[in-house]
């Protein structure tokens, strides 16, 4: 880590002390001036190894530490940026596609980006001893799947091949168009694989690379981590396209209390918040309509259910718990940012794919359902939890579930709220009974919202299984024809929406505080801002 940048600590008494001595300048101004944008963050990120984590937090450093073949347009989430590769081909029918990765590519310790880095790092994600909850992802690579199932233990016979140092060629299971597309996401980025040799190897879960000697290839370098007060990252001198990168610093600050937050921005001490409490919406944009934004952004928010405890494996049950939930009540009265009450699991937003209209508030059926499974007026229904992890607006849904199955159904169930790093292993590890979760698009195709729900995905997490959509997203993946493949992709959701692991419940949009000073962050689906695009107006 450079030792040439002031800590923070030192950063916030610079600050202080140009307050004391009568200047009228706040933390923001002088940050702006100096090129240092103050983030935002929400929760404390649970790691940064980009092959261990599955969270947005995680996503928003990352994205500045390590950069892969494909990254993101700086406007437009269906175009592809050339990253490590500076092109790409593919045969006829997209099933193969062959990178050429720039010559100016090179790890921030001066060792080249190699074809062969990129061999190691997926053969990391898909290794079966290393237990990587985004897997998945890969198994669009020919015997991708089979390799991390233990089905094939030669990593020669997966389809990824380094020709040579700087050609990479990948064999997918079937045509796929969308592919660079998928190339943007932190799954696929490389790791250095001498510095994570050196911490115990490929297949070792509590490496500790990332905090002693995080070697990267993006346009920033770590510089601090502090738990629980700053992540700051300094601009790297080693990025192949750093002449571009205006910034000079990004300190990422992990502030899961969106009052606390939004307290921070009005103060001077945040150019960007993670979110805005929904009461400040509507105060927002009276008083203050210049800094709030309200975005679209493709995600979904929902409940799980860990089927593996009754009564929650009788899908009367789970219907009876997901009609009972009066989603329009909830964006109207508690959320306010124009979302929308999720009728399926995929969100609006894609070409060519119409969400699916069959998840509605219907209590009458739902307290149907709830006699038929033994349960009449809640009658016997076991004692059960909602997790969610920390911040007001989560809480606040929760007890107006709560509320809801109480006077709909009868049932009483508590809340348990747990901070991200606890929440997402209690999660992962099905400890809990019903889990407030939350998905946003990893790339612009509805197969990222729909493939995690397969048998044993790291991301189902609800013990939820079902061969016949297990068989179609197979299919799906090898199927080249847009019509039939969208046809597919419907009968999945539908199976999902039939047997309901998951209660969706709205359809989300960014909401969010920006200074007028902060150029380059456009409105984007997935939010995904590449941070070499990102400046400062010294107006406004």
């Amino acid at each position: 880590m450079r030792k040439t940048i002031l800590p923070a600590f030192l950063l916030s008494f610079v600050f202080v002390f140009l307050a004391g001595c009568g200047k009228s300048e706040r933390p923001v101004d002088v940050a702006a001036r100096e090129g240092i944008l103050l983030f935002g963050n929400g929760s404390e990120p649970q790691g940064l190894d980009p092959h261990m984590v599955t969270g947005v937090p995680e996503n928003h450093i990352i994205s500045a530490l390590l950069e892969g073949l494909i990254t993101y347009h700086p406007t437009d989430d269906n175009l592809p940026e050339p990253g490590m590769a500076e092109r790409w081909d593919p045969n006829e029918d997209y099933s193969q596609w062959t990178f050429i990765i720039r010559d100016d590519a090179v790890w921030n310790n001066g060792d080249p980006v190699l074809a062969s880095d990129f061999v190691y790092s997926w053969q990391r994600m898909l290794s079966p001893l290393f237990g990587a909850k985004y897997a998945d992802m890969l198994y669009v690579i020919l015997n991708g799947e089979q390799f991390h199932k233990g089905q094939i233990e030669n990593f020669d016979r997966v389809g990824v091949k380094a020709i040579n140092d700087k050609t990479l060629q990948v064999t997918l299971v079937g045509p796929t168009p969308h592919f660079p597309n998928m190339l943007k996401h932190y799954s696929w980025f490389p790791v250095h694989p001498g510095t994570v040799e050196k911490f115990g190897g490929m297949n070792e879960m509590t490496s500790r690379w990332t905090l002693e000697e995080y070697v990267g290839n993006g346009p920033f370098n770590m510089a601090e981590w502090a738990p629980n007060q700053v992540i700051r990252v300094v601009k790297s001198d080693t990025y192949w396209d750093r002449d571009r990168v205006q910034l000079n610093e990004i300190h990422f600050r992990p502030v899961s209390n969106a009052n606390t937050e939004e307290a921070m921005f009005r103060n001077g001490e945040l150019h960007l918040t993670n979110t805005l409490p929904p009461s400040q919406i509507a105060i927002y944009q009276q008083r203050n309509p210049e800094v709030l934004r309200i975005d679209p952004y493709l995600g979904t928010y929902y409940y799980r259910f860990n089927m593996d405890r009754p009564p929650l494996d009788n899908i009367k049950v789970r219907k009876a718990l997901a009609m009972a939930i009066d989603k329009e009540q909830i964006v109207e009265n508690i959320t306010r940012g124009g979302q929308i009450p999720a009728t399926g699991y995929t969100p609006p937003g894609m070409t060519n794919y119409e969400p699916l209209d069959m998840a509605h508030f219907n209590p009458e059926r739902a307290k149907e359902l709830l006699a038929e499974a033994g349960f009449p007026n809640g009658e016997g229904f076991p004692e059960m939890e909602i997790l969610f992890n920390t911040q007001e607006t989560h809480r606040a849904i929760a007890e107006a579930i709560q509320n809801m199955w109480k006077t709909t159904l009868g049932i009483d169930v508590t809340l348990l709220n747990q901070e991200w790093k606890v929440y997402i292993p209690s999660q992962q590890n099905q400890d809990y009974d019903i889990s407030r979760s939350a998905w946003i698009g990893d790339y612009m195709d509805p197969i990222t919202f729909l493939s995690m729900w397969t048998t044993g995905n790291g991301n189902n997490n609800t013990g939820w299984s079902n061969p016949t959509y297990d068989n179609l997203i197979s299919a799906i993946k090898q199927e080249g024809d847009p019509e039939k493949r969208t046809a597919l992709l419907h009968k999945a959701e539908e199976i999902l929406m039939e047997d309901l692991p998951i209660a969706p419940i709205y359809w989300y949009t960014r909401i969010f505080l920006k200074d007028p000073r902060v150029q380059g962050w456009d409105p984007k689906l997935l939010d995904n801002h590449p941070y070499k695009y990102v400046s400062f107006s010294q107006e406004g």
